[in-house]
C-alpha cells in the first residue's frame, strides 16, 4: 500500500462539503468556464449549486430519487450535479454519445424523477421521456418544465416557479437531508466493450477518497489551468478533471465543440493550460498526422532516427514544438481510458514531453494507479495511488501474470439492481476483480497485458494478448486502427486503413477517376499482405497473424475510444 503524504490531506464528509470548502478557501478565484464564454468563480458556482438544490428540493425531490444529467460539459453541469446531491438526490449522468434508445433504457432502469438536459440533447427525445419523469430542466438556464400527462413539456406557471426560488440569493435556510460519506451519490451506466451497460453505484466517499489520494501521484496547485475535452459523465474526467481541480482551487475551461487542432490551437494560446486529460487517440493522431511526417520528411532525418542519440535529439526538438503548440506551460498531460500506442509513448518519453499514464475503471472511481511526468516508466501504468491495495490474483507460477484485483475506499458499492453481477466481480476476501491481466514487478510497478475476456489461449496453452498485436499493427503507416480475433483456430486481423494517405502517396500509380476506386482497393489489399509479413516478423511464433481483412468503416467505439469488440465477433 502506498501511503505517501496522506496525513497532510483534507477529507470531506460529502461532495457538496468539498465545494463549500473550496468556495470559502478560494472565493472569487475563477473555477469553471466555457472557453470564450461564461465564467464562474468558486463562490458563484457554489451559490448556483445551492440555489439549484433549493429549486429541486422545492419541486418535491425526495431523498435518494434519481436525477438524470444529460448535457455537454459546461459550468451548469457542475452546478446542477452538486445541487442534486445537496438536495438529497442521486445523480445519473448519461454520456451524450449514447443514442436516445440507450438513454431511455437507462432512465427507465434508474427510474429517474427529473432530467437536467441541454437543448441539443433534448432534440433526441421527440417522443418524450419515460413516465417516471416529472420535470425537465434545461441546463443552459436551469429553468424547470413540467411534463404533462400527455407527455408534453410546459414551463411552470409563474406562481409555481416562484415557489422554487430561494427566499434570498444563495441564502435561504433549507433543511436539506444530512449526507454521510457512505451515501450513494451517483449511478453511472457504462457502455463498456461487452455490450451490456451496468449501473455502477459510487458513494460520496468513493470519489472524494480517490480524488484526494491521487495526490500521491501528482499534486494539483491553485495556479493550475485545465482545458477539458472529455465528457464529465465519465468518471475519468469527473474525478481527475473536475473534482481534483475543485478541491485544489485550480481553474477548468470547458470546450464547447469537437476538439480539433484548429479549434484548440487558439485556446491553448489564450489560456496556456498547465494540465490536460486525454484518451490515447488524441495524442496518437497528433503524433502520426503532424509530428511523425515532419521527422521522416527527409532521407537524412530518417537515417538519424535509427540511432539512439540522434533520435533523442530530434525527438526533443519535436517535443519542444509540441509543448509550444499546447501553450508552453503544460506540466501534466494525462493519458487514460485505453492503452497508449508503444511508438507514441516512446516518442513522448524521449521527447521529454510531460505525459502521464493512469489506470482505473468506473467501478474504482476511477484511479487505481499512475505515474507523473517525472517518474514515467515505459509501457507501465505506474504505482498504486495512496490507500489502495493492488495485487495479482492467482498469478501464473512461471510468468507472474494474472488478474489485477484491488481493494480500497474508492471501490464501488456494486451494480444497481444487480446483486448477482456484483457478487461475481469480488473475490472471497473482498478484492474487486478488474478483468485486466498484468504483472507487478519487484518495485511495485504495474504492467497491463490485456483484458481477461479478450485473451486468447494458443494451441500450446500460451496466453496471447490481442491488444499487444494490435499495437504493432497500429504503428504501421496507413493504419487507422486494428482488431485481432481468434476465428476457427486462426488468428486474424481486421484493419481499418487511411485511404486518403494511401491515395496521396500512390497518386502516380492510380488510374483515372473511373478506375481509381478499383486501383485503391487493389493497393489496399497489397498493403495488408505486406503489413502482415512485416508485423509477424516482430511477433513470437504463437502470436503471428494468419489472415488480414480490410475493415471498410471505422470501428465502433466506446466514449474512451476502446473498440466495441462484441460488434465484430461474426
Amino acid at each position: 500500500m502506498n501511503k505517501k503524504g496522506t496525513e497532510d490531506w483534507v477529507y470531506f464528509e460529502n461532495l457538496p462539503a468539498a465545494l463549500e470548502h473550496s468556495a470559502k478557501t478560494y472565493g472569487d478565484k475563477p473555477a469553471f468556464t466555457i472557453a470564450n464564454g461564461i465564467s464562474y468563480s468558486y463562490n458563484e458556482i457554489n451559490a448556483l449549486a445551492h440555489d439549484f438544490a433549493i429549486k429541486i428540493y422545492g419541486a418535491g425531490l425526495e431523498r435518494n430519487q434519481r436525477v438524470a444529467l444529460i448535457s455537454e460539459n459546461n459550468p451548469h453541469w457542475v452546478a446542477s450535479y452538486f445541487g442534486i446531491l445537496k438536495a438529497g438526490g442521486i445523480v445519473t449522468p448519461i454520456l451524450t454519445d449514447f443514442t436516445a434508445g440507450e438513454m431511455t433504457s437507462i432512465m427507465k432502469h434508474a427510474e429517474v424523477d427529473m432530467v437536467v438536459v441541454s437543448s441539443k440533447q433534448m432534440q433526441k427525445f421527440p417522443d418524450g421521456f419515460p413516465e417516471s419523469v416529472r420535470y425537465i430542466i434545461t441546463v443552459e438556464d436551469l429553468v424547470f418544465h413540467e411534463v404533462s400527462k400527455a407527455g408534453n413539456l410546459q414551463q411552470l406557471s409563474k406562481d409555481a416557479f416562484e415557489k422554487l426560488q430561494p427566499a434570498e440569493p444563495s441564502g435561504a435556510n433549507v433543511n436539506f437531508p444530512a449526507l454521510k460519506k457512505d451515501d450513494l451519490a451517483v449511478i453511472i451506466y457504462t457502455s463498456g466493450t461487452t455490450g451490456s451497460s451496468k449501473g455502477v453505484m459510487l458513494t460520496h466517499d468513493n470519489m472524494i477518497f480517490d480524488a484526494v489520494n491521487t495526490g500521491s501521484i501528482h499534486k494539483v496547485l491553485p495556479s493550475d489551468v485545465f482545458i477539458s475535452v472529455l465528457p464529465l459523465a465519465h468518471t475519468y474526467e469527473f474525478t481527475i478533471g473536475m473534482l481534483i481541480p475543485l478541491i485544489n482551487g485550480a481553474t477548468v475551461h470547458y470546450t464547447d465543440r469537437t476538439p480539433t487542432a484548429a479549434y484548440l490551437g487558439p485556446l491553448f494560446k489564450k489560456y496556456r493550460p498547465t494540465t490536460m486529460l486525454t484518451v490515447p487517440l488524441i495524442i496518437e493522431k497528433i503524433y502520426r498526422n503532424k509530428v511523425k511526417p515532419g521527422l521522416e520528411k527527409s532521407p537524412v532525418t530518417r537515417t538519424l532516427l535509427k540511432f539512439g542519440p540522434t533520435r533523442r535529439l530530434l525527438y526533443k526538438a519535436a517535443g519542444n514544438k509540441l509543448k509550444a503548440f499546447f501553450g508552453g506551460r503544460m506540466r501534466f498531460f494525462g493519458v487514460g481510458g485505453a492503452a497508449l500506442a508503444p511508438d507514441v509513448e516512446k516518442f513522448l518519453l524521449e521527447a521529454k514531453f510531460p505525459y502521464a499514464v493512469g489506470y482505473g475503471l468506473t467501478e474504482t472511481s476511477p484511479m487505481l494507479s499512475g505515474f507523473d511526468p517525472a517518474n514515467a516508466v515505459y509501457r507501465s501504468v505506474g504505482l498504486p495511488i495512496a490507500g489502495i491495495d493492488l495485487k495479482i490474483y492467482a498469478p501464473d507460477p512461471e510468468t507472474g501474470e494474472g488478474e489485477i484485483v484491488a481493494r480500497g475506499r474508492n471501490i464501488m458499492k456494486g451494480y444497481y439492481k444487480n446483486e448477482a453481477q456484483t457478487k461475481e466481480v469480488f473475490t472471497e476476501d473482498g478484492f474487486f476483480r478488474t478483468g485486466d491481466l498484468g504483472i507487478i514487478d519487484n518495485k511495485g510497478i504495474i504492467y497491463i497485458k490485456g483484458r481477461s475476456k479478450n485473451m486468447i489461449l494458443g494451441p500450446n496453452g500460451e496466453n496471447i494478448y490481442p491488444e499487444e498485436i494490435e499495437s504493432v499493427f497500429n504503428e504501421q503507416e496507413f493504419v487507422n486502427d486494428s482488431l485481432v480475433m481468434h476465428v476457427k483456430g486462426k488468428l486474424v486481423a481486421l484493419i481499418h486503413l487511411n485511404f486518403e494517405t494511401i491515395e496521396e502517396k500512390f497518386q502516380h500509380l492510380l488510374a483515372t477517376a473511373q478506375d481509381k476506386q478499383k486501383d485503391l482497393q487493389h493497393k489496399a489489399e497489397e498493403l495488408l499482405d505486406e503489413m502482415r509479413t512485416k508485423v509477424n516478423e516482430q511477433l513470437n511464433k504463437n502470436s503471428r497473424i494468419q489472415k488480414t481483412f480490410l475493415q471498410k468503416d471505422p470501428f465502433e467505439k466506446t466514449p474512451t475510444q476502446k473498440i466495441k469488440r462484441y460488434r465484430y465477433k461474426e
